[in-house]
């Protein structure tokens, strides 16, 4: 009997509508929760909103209505796009529940008696996008080192929450479940950057801001969002520090398996804060957190600026659901960054979907209802070719969950998709339109149509978690239900003698992108419309300037012609990277092959340099790195990014180096 198993994403800020990547890891955990629930587990799913804070405070002002009527109408929307990707979650949470409310009070109120909090006073710099204090060391070039935004000083009266206390039991959990934090990186990270450096106090209430839980005992002061967002995973299964906690909270929580997928980027809320916070409430810690990696706009930050931020709604609108969530899952790697963008969609879909998938489910279908009016009927006319096919489809159940139980969902995908190919593979092997033309060959004609069409039922089953709505059509136009996961490692499971659907409509269509540019265009040009409105109405709310300032702002204006615009630079992004291995790159005499790693991930960059350095000085350089650029292939090498280097008159190069000792993966600004 297999354990209960608890899964949860991250809830989603309600400071504004969510854009694909974003949505992406809802559409990860759902297809986790469904694989899970295909190998038998008993699997509740938790989703939702985080709709307090500063920042929601000012939002809502800025927009002239109440912080709960802004998050409503934000909780709504999020709700809608999780809905409209077909994220099968049990329950939505939302902060603002009476029920969580009240769990949060009694949470803050345990940790204040029982010593874990205390009355303080914080003055250092605040970043009120991500809700996070710094110190002076901090700050990355004065600005937040998560975000880079501007942050700015703030003095205030607050609870804090001894960290320490619990600091040495956090390092020896980490490093004695090592399934604890992935990857393994995120772990490193944690451990390296924060742990073992010592942690400071956190602060967990606010005075300077009234959009968030009251602190019951002292109501000048608003749980801080950190605590009562994480606090979240176990309000929602009815947890009560007071012993009364439901029988959800017993179930999945403290007899079940639980994993948190999170985005990378608070990996330290969740390792760090979320893991303490469990300890001094005396319950246990999550199995797993899966820390995953980003989605990004054609290596840029999505801004609707410039109009180019991409949202679910309107990629389904243009592809549809499962093309969309095909997408998501297949180009994100499991620790390197993803990238999306509408010729990218459009490509994908075309010769994944629409080719490899649909074509193989048509062809064989029209052969079907062609030779033999429908029926699928297994000859036993075998032959040695149909033994790899067999083989392709019965050991890829196996790989699959290798690859789902490691959080590798790319490669999960991979591996079914290797079904659908090698069945594609074997129609041209076998030639059923050959066949058809020879009567005495109609036995191993039907037995070549049944041998595809198991494959493919197969293919659609282990797909089920992945495209649900595909993998029910591909069964409906089988006539047969979707195999169990034990049922897909045997071959002849298709009852012989059944029928397929006399009808059926082509799965995934095939785009131009001469169709669909304009289609983005006109998406593009709403989105900047929306941003022009929301700025209007910003600046007519606002204060007028000082002069001095508006002055300022005209001479910046004018100098700005001559220059690019900090927009234009933050397109680019460069990070600080250590060359880990080199070597000379085969049939070239300029290039070297640089293996790079930038933070916890490794790059593969071909330079153009070895006239200037040799594979043995490379080893060991601190070197600068364009890390967003299109990957590219160099002589058969692949390439993703491009190393700095300076150029004089001769032409001679010269690496571009940080001056002081820089770790691996440092932002440049």
């Amino acid at each position: 009997m297999k354990k209960p198993y608890y899964v949860t994403t991250a809830i989603a800020y309600t400071s504004g509508k969510p854009h694909i990547g974003n949505t992406y890891e809802a559409i990860l955990t759902d297809a986790i929760v469904r694989f899970k629930k295909m190998q038998g587990y008993d699997v509740r799913f938790q989703t939702g909103t985080d709709e307090h804070g500063q920042k929601i405070e000012e939002k809502a002002k800025a927009a002239s209505v109440s912080p709960q009527a802004y998050v409503d109408k934000v909780a709504n929307v999020i709700r809608t796009i999780w809905d409209g990707v077909n994220v099968g979650y049990d329950k939505f949470i939302r902060t603002t529940d009476a029920d969580h409310v009240r769990a949060v009070q009694k949470i803050f109120r345990k940790f204040y008696e029982q010593g874990d909090i205390y009355k303080g006073e914080y003055e250092g710099w605040y970043c009120t996008p991500c809700e996070s204090f710094w110190t002076e060391s901090q700050l990355v070039d004065g600005k937040c080192p998560d975000c880079g935004r501007e942050v700015k000083k703030e003095k205030e009266e607050a609870y804090f929450f001894r960290m320490g206390k619990y600091a040495d039991r956090l390092i020896a959990h980490i490093e004695s479940h090592p399934d604890f934090i992935r990857p393994v990186s995120r772990k490193n990270e944690m451990m390296n950057n924060f742990l073992k450096k010592g942690l400071q106090d956190l602060c967990v209430s606010r005075t300077s801001f009234k959009w968030g839980i009251p602190v019951d005992f002292d109501e000048k002061h608003v749980v801080y969002v950190w605590l009562d967002a994480l606090t979240n995973y176990i309000t929602g299964l009815g947890y009560d520090p007071d012993g009364a906690s439901g029988e959800l909270y017993e179930k999945y929580w403290k007899e079940g398996e639980t994993l948190h997928v999170i985005g990378k980027d608070i990996a330290r809320f969740h390792t760090i804060y979320w893991p303490i916070f469990l300890m001094a409430l005396g319950e246990p810690l999550p199995d797993h957190v899966f820390a995953h990696p980003w989605l990004l706009q054609g290596g840029e930050k999505m801004s609707k600026s410039r109009g180019n931020v991409i949202y679910a709604d309107d990629l389904v609108s243009v592809f549809g659901v499962d093309a969309v969530r095909y997408f998501v899952l297949h180009e994100m790697p499991y620790e390197g960054d993803g990238t999306i963008t509408w010729e990218l969609m459009t490509e994908r879909v075309n010769s994944d979907l629409a080719n490899t998938l649909g074509n193989l489910v048509r062809r064989t279908l029209a052969m079907t209802r062609k030779y033999f009016g429908g029926e699928v009927r297994n000859a036993g006319a075998a032959e040695a070719v149909d033994d790899d096919l067999r083989a392709v489809v019965t050991g890829a159940a196996e790989k699959v969950a290798a690859c789902m139980d490691a959080y590798h969902i790319a490669d999960a995908l991979n591996e079914l998709f290797l079904i659908f190919r090698r069945a594609n593979k074997y129609i041209d092997e076998t030639m059923p339109w050959a066949l058809g033309k020879d009567e005495a060959k109609k036995e191993r004609l039907a037995t070549v149509l049944y041998n595809l069409t198991e494959s493919i039922l197969t293919g659609a089953s282990l797909l089920a978690p992945f495209l649900p709505a595909t993998a029910e059509k591909i069964a409906g136009y089988l006539n047969a239900p979707l195999k169990t996961l034990e049922e897909c490692a045997v071959f002849g499971k298709y009852p012989s003698g059944n029928h397929v659907a006399e009808e059926d409509e082509a799965l995934f269509a095939r785009f131009d992108w001469k169709e669909i540019a304009p289609k983005v265009e006109a998406i593009r040009a709403a989105q900047k419309a929306e941003y022009e409105r929301e700025n209007a109405a910003a600046s007519a709310s606002a204060p007028a300037a000082p002069a001095a300032a508006a002055a300022q702002k005209e001479q910046d204006v004018c100098a700005e012609s001559a220059q690019i615009s900090i927009d234009d630079f933050a397109r680019v992004d460069l990070r600080v990277g250590e060359v880990i291995a080199c070597e000379r790159v085969p049939k070239s005499k300029k290039l070297l092959h640089e293996t790079i790693r930038v933070g916890g991930e490794v790059r593969s960059v071909v330079s153009g340099i070895a006239k200037w350095y040799t594979p043995e000085e490379m080893v060991g350089k601190k070197v600068v790195l364009v890390t967003n650029l299109k990957p590219a292939t160099l002589c058969g090498v692949l390439s993703e990014g491009m190393v700095l280097c300076a150029e004089d008159a001769e032409g001679n190069l010269s690496l571009l180096s940080p001056e002081k000792d820089m770790p691996s993966g440092a932002n440049i600004r």
